[in-house]
């Protein structure tokens, strides 16, 4: 199960050959455009691309942006059944603008503020009622502080998760960083480590990120932890031991979506049996093929099998 903020992520492409006589900017002639799922739609994608059975459960608003957020989950043939629509909110879209592979401009049209009470409810009985229902294996939080996730619903969903054994990971944002305690996983990235903490980490150094990590389960006990450190690799922490493992030098065309693989491959090698040390190297590799692509995209589970096979001998 994916359970957080959803959005549609909308790509128009093409050249750029001439500056505006309006304005000094780039004209973008566009020949193709696209749109995907994005935010916990695109981890759901990537749990499903890894060959796992997955529900989505977020919400959109009754618009038409809602409408094509539904119709690209049923191109993907993922169930909607659990997306709640709530009126008079606008669902989130993220427009790229991209002339060849850079990308020029990025517009969001979003609502961020607090989704309503009634909305909430609503999302948690839906969750109480298939967790009464079926086996889940475990429940990914990705959020991406567009509203969805309250204090409460947090709260709720991880009684839920921890009465029913089920496990939990969390892909955090500032406002709710200390609200997760008990999860399994905790992967916020460095930057979100230090925003939540009101940490000064000049450098990814082991010895201060353990010291941070210490800090971190006084105020918010979780079982363990993942750091994403963008060109640095992953830092693990298990409680019993922590590393850091070196990213692969890569070309690089886009990072964006590369935390949601990251959760999505290190929360399906956990529950598969996989400690948090091989967790990590898988999701390390995935994190940075993806960052090959341009545009949020899921793990291709071949290549990473592949580059699996090479790299972890």
């Amino acid at each position: 199960m994916v359970l957080g903020d959803v959005m549609i992520d909308s790509y128009l492409k093409g050249k750029v050959e001439r500056i505006s006589p309006e304005a000094p900017v780039p004209v973008l002639d566009v020949k193709s455009s696209e749109k995907r799922l994005g935010g916990a739609g695109n981890v759901a994608l990537n749990i499903q691309a890894l060959g796992a059975k997955v529900r989505l459960c977020s919400l959109i608003g009754d618009d038409q942006d809602g409408d094509e957020f539904l119709s690209l989950m049923d191109q993907a043939r993922l169930d909607s059944s659990l997306i709640y629509r709530e009126s008079s909110r606008k669902t989130s879209i993220k427009h790229r603008l991209i002339a060849g592979t850079q990308q020029l401009l990025r517009v969001d049209e979003e609502d961020r503020s607090p989704i309503k009470a009634a909305s909430s409810d609503a999302l948690l009985e839906m969750l109480s009622k298939l967790l009464s229902s079926e086996k889940l294996d475990a429940l990914i939080i990705q959020d991406y502080n567009k509203g969805l996730l309250s204090e409460n619903l947090i709260k709720e969903v991880i009684s839920l998760c921890n009465e029913k054994g089920i496990h939990l990971s969390v892909d955090p944002k500032k406002d709710n960083f200390l609200n997760f305690e008990n999860c399994d996983l905790f992967k916020p990235n460095l930057k979100e480590l230090k925003e939540g903490l009101n940490l000064k980490l000049d450098a990814v150094n082991q010895k201060e990120l353990d010291d941070a990590i210490v800090q971190l389960k006084q105020s918010m006990p979780c079982k363990e932890l993942m750091i994403t450190l963008s060109e640095k690799g992953i830092y693990g922490n298990s409680g019993k031991s922590s590393f850091i493992l070196p990213a692969k030098i890569r070309d690089i065309s886009d990072v964006s979506g590369a935390g949601d693989t990251v959760i999505s491959v290190a929360s399906l090698c956990l529950v598969s049996g996989c400690d948090l040390k091989m967790a990590s190297r898988l999701a390390n590799l995935a994190g940075g093929l993806v960052c090959e692509m341009l545009g949020v995209v899921p793990i291709d589970k071949e290549l990473l099998l592949q580059e699996a096979i090479i790299s972890i001998k």
